[in-house]
């Protein structure tokens, strides 16, 4: 079994020894820092809109027309396209600020942490305290089959496919035979069409679909369960003021779209502000489905989950191309390096943007030394598509699982401490076998 998946060391670290790595003054909170980033972003938003304007102006009819008409709609597109992408790229970083206000990691002042997140995440057309409260959840279960919050694993019977034949086919997705490959082919229709449509449908609306109506959610909530019932199934009674504040917040966001468009016309809203919007949704959801989602990682069951195994069942990932390319810097820049420095929040997700690259760089030693993988391959529309095609369902027994693809085959199976120690006096190389 060995020879035919990669072996995951299932980690024995406590949160202690986490955190005693990380230097002292990485915990340390700044309002004025944190707000110079929020300033920052918001002036580089600015400058990507003035200087999309001015080129928009330089675009002249008469200089095109009639003799390139469509050069000249080109030449707009164009301009405005491009600021949408990067004004959604730095609109993200203020996604991150928001988030990270929710975490109380933007002061030490958690009126000040509720109020900017309040305002910038509502300003994004988030329900702040409702995905606050949420969210937080998901960090104290990341990676939990039934108390995670988001990006959670669809079982074989949740897929509607047919039970587990140990004659046929093995639990750890090492093995299956010809036809129950082919069955769980014709079930799942993985085409590459299919794959492109639902990683499309993910970006385009997974977002709201969340917030609206708990897909990619926790399976066992009850249908119609969103973030913005105080009375639904997440939140305690305690929370209903929080979450109707939220909504306050979503609808004044709705109203002043509706008062730009009647003001500027829509068409004027969309191009300045919604598509930039869509934008900041597509990174939002590309980034986090592939913090937590690759045949590499575990999903654990109660028996097994403990905090510091959920916190490392991510994994960090550059945004725009390979470590140490421009396109990466700049994608870490505008995003406040949420996709890579990922792990070490998920270990305190406290510590703030601008100290979380040299907490991660301590954490990492750590992580090296106990042999726990923490970097995954560059993010973007291609890895996506990978890993969608490779994480399919996970079985419904096993305290650890990992995601099996459309013809059920698994590339990871789980080795505990105890299991570990008879391998090792056998001279399998874990480091070796989790490259596979």
């Amino acid at each position: 079994m060995s020879d035919e998946l990669g072996l995951y060391l299932v980690p024995d670290l406590g949160i202690k020894q986490l955190l005693d790595a990380i230097p002292a003054h990485c915990f340390k909170r700044s309002a004025f820092k944190s707000s110079l980033y929020t300033t920052w972003h918001l002036s580089v938003i600015g400058a990507i809109y003035a200087t999309a304007k001015y080129l928009d102006g330089l675009v002249k009819p008469e200089t095109f027309v009639p003799q390139y008409p469509l050069l000249y709609t080109l030449a707009k597109v164009a301009i405005w396209a491009i600021y949408g992408f990067w004004a959604g790229l730095f609109g993200t970083g203020i996604w991150v600020i928001g988030h990270e206000c929710g975490h109380q990691a933007y002061s030490e002042s958690k009126l000040i942490n509720n109020t900017v997140g309040w305002i910038l995440h509502s300003a994004l057309g988030v329900p702040y305290h409702s995905w606050r409260i949420t969210h937080a959840k998901h960090h104290a279960s990341t990676g939990h089959m039934t108390q995670d919050q988001v990006w959670v694993p669809r079982t074989r019977s949740e897929r509607g496919l047919p039970p587990l034949d140990p004659k046929r086919e093995d639990r750890l997705g090492a093995r299956a035979s010809a036809e129950v490959q082919k069955e769980l082919w014709d079930a799942l229709g993985d085409s590459p069409i299919g794959a492109s449509w639902g990683i499309a449908t993910f970006l385009l609306i997974g977002w709201p679909m969340y917030i609206a109506r708990n897909a990619s959610g926790q399976s066992r909530y009850p249908k119609g369960t969103n973030h913005f019932n105080p009375k639904a199934v997440m939140f305690s009674p305690h929370h209903w003021t929080d979450i109707v504040l939220s909504d306050i917040g979503v609808v004044l966001w709705m109203m002043g779209i509706a008062a730009a468009s009647y003001v500027y016309g829509f068409s004027t809203v969309f191009v300045v502000y919604l598509q930039p919007y869509l934008w900041v949704n597509h990174w939002l959801v590309l980034i986090t489905f592939l913090q937590h989602t690759d045949p590499l990682l575990p999903h654990y069951r109660a028996p097994q989950f403990t905090f510091p195994r959920g916190a490392l069942s991510t994994l960090d990932r550059s945004l725009l191309g390979d470590l140490g390319s421009v396109m990466a810097w700049l994608g870490a820049h505008a995003t406040c390096g949420i996709s890579e420095t990922h792990v070490l929040h998920h270990v305190n997700s406290k510590i703030p943007h601008y100290n979380a690259w040299e907490a991660t760089d301590a954490l990492r030693k750590v992580l090296a030394t106990a042999g726990v993988r923490w970097q995954g391959a560059p993010g973007g529309w291609a890895e996506m598509y990978r890993v969608f095609r490779e994480c399919k369902f996970v079985e419904d027994e096993g305290d650890v699982v990992f995601y099996k693809n459309a013809r059920g085959l698994a590339k990871m199976r789980p080795v505990l401490s105890s299991e570990a120690g008879a391998a090792s006096d056998s001279g399998v190389d874990f480091g070796e076998k989790r490259k596979a």
